[in-house]
């Protein structure tokens, strides 16, 4: 049964201005292991794209889980990738949930969509 649906798009030059002011940002939305990834990125664009796409998904995954970004933090929600390369959804206090997640990207804009099943 699907319990929430969420969906968010940002746009990649708000994200471009914020790394180049500070890392606080990537320090606020990432997780430890996300933020490791982040920092062996090759250039520039792909770390832009890489945090605009997990700032979209944790605030897509907040939607559908009804919260908002607030009552639950970036810090509970992590996506780690499969094998295949597929993005993972882990969220703190929802183990029992299952999450789909897709992140697009293109020249403008991150976008992600998260839907959420019971366990």
């Amino acid at each position: 049964m699907i319990k929430g649906i969420g969906i968010d798009i940002i746009e990649l030059e708000r994200i471009k201005q914020s790394i180049k002011k500070s890392e606080r940002l990537a320090d606020r939305v990432l997780t430890k292991r996300e933020k490791k990834r982040y920092l062996e990125l090759p250039n520039e664009r792909r770390k832009v794209e890489f945090l605009a796409g997990r700032f979209a998904a944790k605030e897509a995954c907040a939607k559908a889980l009804g919260t908002g970004i607030g009552a639950l933090s970036f810090q509970h929600i992590e996506i780690l990738n499969e094998a295949s390369g597929a993005p993972k959804l882990q969220v703190s206090g929802h183990e029992s949930d299952y999450f789909l997640l897709s992140i697009s990207h293109s020249q403008e804009y991150a976008v992600a969509q998260v839907l959420i099943q019971e366990g």
